[in-house]
């Protein structure tokens, strides 16, 4: 079993199974977490960083199941995933 890292700090082609969602210590941070939960961000799916932005920054582009998202660092930071 490979550490838990946050989504945020995986490297492009990285593939990864998501491990559970980091609910934040405030309300905004809570409503993202359920938010991307709602998105298919459960724990138990694979995941995949595809890319990042210009110089490496947002938005990262990741890939659930079939579908591709655009997330911002800080909702990145909320999935905390295992490296496969």
């Amino acid at each position: 079993m490979s550490p838990l890292r946050l989504l945020s700090d995986l490297p492009n082609g990285t593939h990864a199974c998501v491990a559970r969602l980091l609910p934040g210590a405030n309300a905004v941070q809570s409503a993202t977490a359920q938010r991307l939960g709602e998105l298919g961000f459960i724990a138990g799916e694979p995941v995949q960083m595809l890319r990042r932005g210009p110089g490496g920054r947002e938005p990262l582009a990741v890939q659930i199941g079939d579908t591709q998202f655009a997330l911002r660092l800080i909702e990145a930071q909320c999935i905390e995933v295992e490296v496969l």
